[in-house]
């Protein structure tokens, strides 16, 4: 079940916020913890230490004079918190006709941005635990300028109707790097 047919909010565990594994070049040992998330039909990752929590979509107060990624802010709990639409930021074309209430919102933690920021999605799939064997870093090295892809992630899974083990691949970013201008915008 997936945090969003359960209805739940979705907080990082306080035991393992004193532990981050960083991904290093091919043949490192370790592992690394991320979120796992959609934008259209295509998977993504960030870190789980980026995240403070997943909450329900809620109305979004536009805000005049912002970039389209910029939704808009909510009152979260009596806090205001930026919406970044990450589809839009990350410029992903998607012909599906979901309605934008069917999103989640990843609250970032704030000691990685400098105000408080939410990136909507289309969904929350899990928090995992990849070994870093399973994370091609050289390849989103390979990829481009495009510095917000820290790796690929080979997550392997089984069909459903042969059984046969398949790879699913995650693009691992690197949320920071990708919302680092926001500020300068709000």
């Amino acid at each position: 079940m997936t945090a969003k047919e359960s209805g739940e909010t979705m907080e990082k565990p306080a035991a393992q916020a004193g532990k981050k594994v960083v991904a290093g070049a091919g043949g490192s040992s370790g592992t690394l913890q991320v979120v796992e998330f959609l934008l259209g039909k295509e998977h993504f990752a960030i870190d789980l230490f980026d995240v403070k929590e997943v909450v329900e979509y809620t109305t979004i107060t536009k805000l005049p004079n912002t970039p389209p990624y910029v939704k808009g802010i909510i009152d979260l709990r009596g806090e205001i918190t930026t919406i970044v639409d990450l589809k839009q930021r990350l410029h992903i074309t998607d012909e599906s006709t979901q309605p934008e209430e069917n999103s989640r919102i990843i609250v970032l933690d704030e000691k990685n941005t400098k105000s408080k920021i939410g990136i909507m999605v289309d969904d929350v799939l899990s928090v995992s635990t990849f070994d870093l064997k399973d994370v091609d870093t050289k390849s989103a090295s390979e990829i481009g300028e495009d510095m917000s892809i820290l790796g690929i992630i080979k997550k392997s899974i089984k069909e459903k109707d042969t059984d046969k083990a398949v790879n699913e691949l995650i693009i691992w970013i690197d949320i920071k790097q990708l919302l680092k201008d926001i500020d300068q915008h709000i």
